[in-house]
């Protein structure tokens, strides 16, 4: 009887560890920093496919969007933040809705690169903020203007890669030296764009796009604008949500600031160590 007595305290005392490492780990990501693994090209060079890093949430304060999301596209599992937390999301219906609120919030700044949830879609998006509330935005002939005034921008030479399948999903890079085959060199015009208040950081360009010339766009008070640096393969707010980009994105929906890249691998998994690009681990994003 004793030792059936040990076995079920033993097993007892195994949920219990179980249990507390999860609500310790749960804490962790809500209040602290999230795990995020860079799944497209939108934001090269600046971030590559395969590069992983953890998001700061105390950055900008908390809000319904700091509640984790559990995705598990295999089982069937898509537990979204406002499923745990949408009691604390604001009324969009609402005619006085401007952003929604957070607690302990801050104001990220231009140049940070956040992390956020799509407004309309849920999913997880990492995008530069380019405009605050009451920006003026335009792009002219695939310049970028703030406020009627053109940013500077410098060419700094090629960005060169090796055309072949990147990352988990095998997306292949768009080139602007054209159509190149497998293992050939990938080029794409690579410049340094310096924001008004000072933000240097890389941009990307492939070539004449849709989104080299459009309107103007407003940014609404409580909402921001989020571009990628790979200007011409990145679908941000320079699209409208009803397009399936992102337009402006609501206060309350920033997750976080990416600081720095943790670890990086080109393979389509982690485990292939030989893919591990060890030069990007703990490097600064800037």
């Amino acid at each position: 009887m004793a030792e059936k007595d040990g076995v079920l305290q033993g097993i007892w005392e195994t949920i219990k560890t179980i249990v507390y490492a999860l609500l310790i780990a749960g804490l962790f990501r809500t209040l602290l920093f999230q795990p995020f693994w860079i799944p497209s090209g939108s934001m090269k060079d600046t971030l590559l496919i395969g590069d992983f890093l953890f998001v700061n949430k105390m950055a900008y304060g908390y809000s319904y969007a700091s509640c984790p999301s559990i995705r598990i596209p295999a089982l069937g599992v898509d537990i979204g933040a406002d499923d745990f937390c949408g009691v604390f999301q604001g009324d969009r219906s609402s005619p006085d809705y401007e952003g929604g609120d957070r607690f302990l919030g801050g104001q990220p700044d231009r140049g940070d690169v956040v992390v956020f949830r799509h407004p309309v879609t849920g999913r997880d998006f990492i995008k530069r903020l380019i405009g605050l509330p009451g920006d003026r935005i335009q792009m002219k002939e695939g310049h970028l203007f703030i406020n009627d005034e053109p940013t500077q921008v410098v060419d700094a030479g090629i960005f060169e890669e090796v055309f072949a399948p990147q990352g988990p999903q095998g997306l292949r890079p768009r080139c602007s030296n054209g159509a190149v085959g497998l293992g050939a060199v990938c080029e794409k015009r690579l410049s340094i764009e310096t924001l008004p208040n000072g933000v240097e950081h890389h941009i990307l360009n492939i070539g004449t796009q849709t989104f080299d010339d459009t309107g103007v766009y407003t940014v609404p008070e409580g909402y921001y604008f989020f571009m990628g640096d790979n200007r011409d393969n990145s679908r941000d707010s320079r699209e409208s949500q009803a397009s399936g980009g992102v337009g402006f994105v609501p206060y309350e929906d920033i997750v976080g600031r990416a600081d720095r890249v943790m670890f990086s691998s080109a393979g389509r998994s982690m485990l292939y160590f030989w893919t591990w690009r060890a030069d990007r681990f703990f490097k600064k994003i800037e």
